[in-house]
């Protein structure tokens, strides 16, 4: 058995690389008026099911909780996560391709005017339910609660909604939600960067996981990353250094 031969067998046991996509993060993939996805993560599914010379299957969900679960479970052969110990249980990444701001969000009048007024007893602080910044902050807060909202498309308008304190997302999702619904700021800074990385199931040999961090590792080096985020217009993201 040749080297390709092998490793489509690793990646792809079923015949089929089944990818997910979760369309929750704006940086890496969305739905175009047709409801296809498009976008980096679109994009590099697409390389490396090239690259295998095998089928591809995107599987498409509405979170990273989801998207986590289901190759957790083997249920699709790889996805785009980002890092965070507690799905590193479940899954083998690779180093981190993208990183991503995490900031706060409130009202315009609101009094809270720095990162550091966040965590306080009696505040209530929306995430969106699994994501990368609802896993740490869950091990972050000590004071404030945490509020899950169903996705991170989502948090702004359930902020809005149930007239919590503080928003918590991805930059650029929490800068929509200020142009949709007005009189909403960011505070200074960011309390995490979120790393965007790529995974397998944890029990899938070492082999693939290995391949996948050579391509990631190549595709940030050759300018292809880059590339994908100057393609798909995304800004406030940058391409992650050399692991």
């Amino acid at each position: 058995m040749n080297d390709i031969n092998k490793l489509r067998e690793l990646m792809a046991p079923t015949g089929v690389l089944r990818t997910t996509i979760n369309v929750g993060n704006p940086i890496l993939a969305g739905l175009d008026a047709d409801q296809q996805p498009y976008g980096v993560s679109v994009d590099l599914a697409k390389m490396i099911a090239h690259r295998l010379d095998v089928e591809l299957e995107l599987q498409v969900y509405a979170s990273a909780g989801e998207a986590v679960a289901v190759v957790s479970d083997e249920k699709a052969d790889m996805g785009f996560f980002a890092l965070d110990p507690k799905r590193a249980e479940s899954i083998q990444f690779t180093a981190p391709y993208v990183l991503i701001e995490g900031c706060y969000l409130v009202r315009e009048d609101s009094p809270i005017t720095d990162q550091q007024e966040a965590d306080r007893h009696g505040q209530k602080i929306v995430v969106g339910k699994g994501s990368a910044y609802d896993l740490y902050l869950s091990r972050a807060i000590q004071h404030a609660e945490l509020v899950r909202a169903p996705t991170s498309p989502k948090v702004v308008a359930f902020f809005i909604e149930h007239k919590l304190d503080i928003a918590a997302g991805v930059k650029q999702q929490l800068e929509a939600g200020i142009e949709e619904f007005g009189g909403l700021r960011l505070l200074p800074g960011h309390f995490m960067t979120i790393q965007q990385a790529m995974g397998v199931p944890k029990n899938r040999p070492r082999e693939a996981a290995a391949f996948l961090s050579a391509f990631i590792e190549e595709a940030k080096a050759e300018g292809d990353v880059a590339r994908l985020l100057a393609k798909h217009n995304i800004q406030g993201a940058s391409v992650a250094p050399s692991a």
